[in-house]
Parts: structure tokens; C-alpha cells; sequence
């Protein structure tokens, strides 16, 4: 098995639709040369060796995709500006109490391991083939959890969205006419640096048209846009999502219009950079029909006095009593412990797909209307339950207000954190002197 992925493998955090990139970056090298300070945040400092590594990891990656390096000063700027937000985000969250505790960090890297389909000891082990430091790593994934969990506090859990919104959001795309249509974009930015000069922003035109004829030559979209471009979703492979016509930012409504199923954009520029635009998918605004299903059952907890095998026979025990002629209705009354469904006869309204715990939907979906399961487990106990009546039933409405509430609920959170890390930055005292070496 080849593990050299390791050199350009991104690490993620997920939280609350929010994807947090790492970049493998500690490494041990012998020899290391003496370290001056490039940047002071605040009461605390960032370290050549720390930007050195970063860079190495960054070049590494492209280079690996056999892609153009843009100027390493550019390069330089980006990452330490990276840095910098970063350290002021790990300030503000230390300052705030903002722990993580070593079982949810070993939690974390068990994931990644697993992700990778090695265990641990093995995972360890190519890490420090590949000359990166394991203690170093678990601390670069602890800051990233961190900052995951100030973000969520400070921004994403303060968001919220209304059904007058949901509904203006609805009607707005009914008088505009983009409600049968919806469009899966995937983004490509090459940035420029804030104060560039003309011929900085040529070289980062000549990176973006580099990029441009790779997608033309075809290189995956998704995998260019992991490894070089500067847009938020460029760990999930520039991936926009799904957008009605009034959702497009207007920088791109006019070249999607032009554009087939898969195509890709010429170069859009504006002062930010330079966009590519990937029409990936389209599809239309027809009715939503999904299996819902109506069932009742009847649930026993384990806990410090009953058993897990307690449990199961006292169910067992029940489904006896049922087939020899019981009410179901009765005994869920009398026996199950879920308090939401026992007052109504175990009774669990329709639901959708996906609305129950996978466990419980599988031996629900494996039933036909009348039949009573055999008792099974699932993440709340044990269960038995019975499958009353199926249907078709068009989810068409719910399913537009859930997206409406998707959509505007992602574009707040993204504003309030471009502000939030905006304030941030402007409250801390930055001094660059990356110039100086």
C-alpha cells in the first residue's frame, strides 16, 4: 500500500456545515537553521521554522500535482497570513476557556486513521516515516478543533433563521422565475495580494490561466481546486453547492448562463483575483415523492438494573403476548419506555426517510404493513416495532423550505465570519518582519 498521500493529505474538522482544512506541516529535518521571529500577534510571536514548514507543505502539494508554483513571495504572505489568523483565533479561544481534552483529541486521530484504513500504530508509524512529528501533528489537530468550537460559538451558533425569511426567500424566487431550476457550481480562485503590483497580478493571472488549460487538458476540477486554490470550499474541491438563478453571485450569473453541464469559465477577475466557474451539475425543480411510513413500537431501556439481555427477553416476552392476540396499542402504553410515543400506543407518525436512526429504519423498511419485528437494537435500546401502513407522499414543499433555510442559514454564517475574523483582525496588533530576513 502506498501511503505517500500523507505528504499532500488535508485533514478536516466538520462542524455545523463548516469545513476546516490542516495541512500536515511539522516535520523533523536535521540541520535546521537558526529561527528568527517573521510576525508578532499580539503578546506572542510566529516563527520562520513555523512558516518554513508550512510553505514546504504547501509547495510539496502542488508540485505533486504537477502544477505551476505561483511566486514563493506571494506564497510567503499567503501562508503567514494564514498563520496569523490562525494564532489570533487560538488567543481568543484560549482567553475564553476553550479547551479539548486529550480522549477527544485520541477520538479525532482514531477517525483519521480510520478514514485512511490503517489503526493508529500504523498511522503513527507512516507519519514519522514521512519525517512529520506525531506529537506535533496531535497538536496542530487540537488547535483545529479549537478553533472549530470557537467559530461554532462565536458565529455559527448565533445564527438563526426565521420562517418569514424561508418565505420571502420562496416568494422572491417565484417572482424572479428561478424556482424550477437549480445549478451545482464548483469555484477555482487565484488570489491576488491586497497592494499588489501590476506585475504581481500578472503572475497570479499567468498561475490562473495555468490552471485553466490543466481543466482543459483534463485535470479533475475537484482535485486542482484542492491543491491550489485560495476560496473558502477549496478543501472540498471548490464545491458551491446546489444554487437557484438568485443565488449566483452576479460575478458568475453571466458566464453560468452560457455554460453547458460540466463546462468550465474562461477567467473571471475582479479585485479579489481570478474565479473559474465549473457548471457541474443541473437539475429541475419537479415534485419530491418519497416512501413515507407509518409505524408504532415499543421500547425497553437498559440501565444500571436491566440488562442488555434483560431488555431483549422482556421484549421478547411482549411479542409472545402480541401474537397470541395482545393490543399493541396496550402494551406500548403499559411497557415502553419512550415517553413521546407510549401515551399515543408506541404510535409514531409518518416519517421520511432518514427521519429515524439507521438502526430503527432497517428493521422498519424490512417489514410489510401489519408485520411486528423480532426485537432488535438500536442507540436508545431495544425495540419491537410494527409497520401500520406506507404511502407516497409528495415532499416537494418541505424539501424547497429546508433548502431555503440551508441557503440563507450558509450565507449568514459566511458573512458573520468574514466580519468576526475581520474585527479580529483589525482589534489585534500585527507586526510583520518577514521582510527583515
Amino acid at each position: 500500500m502506498n501511503f505517500n498521500f500523507l505528504k499532500q493529505f488535508h485533514f478536516c474538522i466538520y462542524t455545523a456545515g463548516f469545513l476546516i482544512p490542516l495541512i500536515l506541516t511539522t516535520s523533523v529535518n536535521a540541520g535546521v537553521p537558526l529561527d528568527r521571529i517573521v510576525a508578532i500577534v499580539n503578546e506572542d510571536v510566529i516563527m520562520q521554522s513555523e512558516l518554513r514548514n508550512k510553505l514546504r507543505a504547501l509547495i510539496n502539494q502542488i508540485s505533486e500535482q504537477n502544477t505551476q508554483l505561483p511566486p514563493r513571495d506571494i506564497m510567503e504572505r499567503q501562508v503567514l497570513e494564514q498563520l496569523i489568523m490562525n494564532k489570533l483565533q487560538l488567543q481568543f479561544a484560549a482567553n475564553t476557556g476553550i479547551l479539548v481534552d486529550d480522549e477527544t483529541l485520541n477520538r479525532a486521530i482514531s477517525n483519521i486513521a480510520a478514514e485512511n484504513k490503517v489503526n493508529l500504530s500504523q498511522f503513527r508509524e507512516i507519519l514519522e516515516r514521512d519525517g512529520y512529528s506525531y506529537e506535533a501533528f496531535r497538536e496542530d489537530i487540537r488547535n483545529e478543533i479549537v478553533i472549530a468550537r470557537l467559530r461554532q460559538r462565536q458565529v455559527d451558533n448565533r445564527i438563526s433563521v426565521t420562517d418569514r425569511e424561508i418565505d420571502y426567500h420562496l416568494a422572491n424566487e417565484e417572482v424572479q422565475g428561478g424556482i424550477e431550476t437549480e445549478y451545482r457550481l464548483s469555484h477555482i480562485l487565484i488570489a491576488i495580494p491586497e497592494d499588489a503590483t501590476p506585475e504581481e497580478i500578472e503572475q497570479v493571472k499567468l498561475v490562473a490561466g495555468k490552471a485553466l488549460e490543466d481543466l482543459a487538458n483534463g485535470e479533475d476540477f475537484a482535485k486542482l481546486a484542492r491543491t491550489i486554490s485560495d476560496g473558502q470550499q477549496a478543501q472540498d474541491g471548490g464545491d458551491l453547492g446546489w444554487r437557484k438563478a438568485d443565488d449566483i453571485p452576479n460575478l458568475f450569473a453571466g458566464q453560468v448562463s452560457t455554460l453547458q453541464e460540466g463546462e468550465v469559465s474562461e477567467l473571471i477577475q475582479n479585485p479579489s483575483g481570478f474565479h473559474i466557474i465549473k457548471l457541474t451539475e443541473v437539475r429541475s425543480g419537479d415534485k419530491f415523492m418519497v416512501t413515507q411510513t407509518l409505524a408504532r413500537h415499543i421500547l425497553i431501556r437498559p440501565n444500571e438494573l436491566v440488562t442488555d439481555n434483560d431488555a431483549k427477553t422482556r421484549l421478547e416476552q411482549l411479542l409472545i403476548r402480541l401474537k397470541g392476540g395482545d393490543n399493541f396499542e396496550e402494551l406500548a402504553r403499559s411497557h415502553s419506555e419512550d415517553p413521546g410515543s407510549a401515551v399515543n400506543g408506541g404510535d409514531l407518525g409518518w416519517s421520511n426517510p432518514g427521519d429515524m436512526v439507521p438502526e430503527f429504519e432497517n428493521e422498519m423498511n424490512r417489514l410489510e404493513p401489519g408485520e411486528i419485528s423480532e426485537p432488535f437494537r438500536s442507540p436508545f435500546g431495544w425495540h419491537i416495532v410494527q409497520v401500520l401502513e406506507r404511502r407516497q407522499h409528495d415532499n416537494t414543499e418541505d424539501l424547497k423550505r429546508a433548502r431555503a433555510r440551508e441557503i440563507i442559514r450558509a450565507r449568514k454564517i459566511e458573512e458573520a465570519q468574514l466580519n468576526w475574523l475581520r474585527d479580529l483582525r483589525d482589534e489585534a496588533y500585527v507586526e510583520y518582519r518577514l521582510d527583515d530576513i
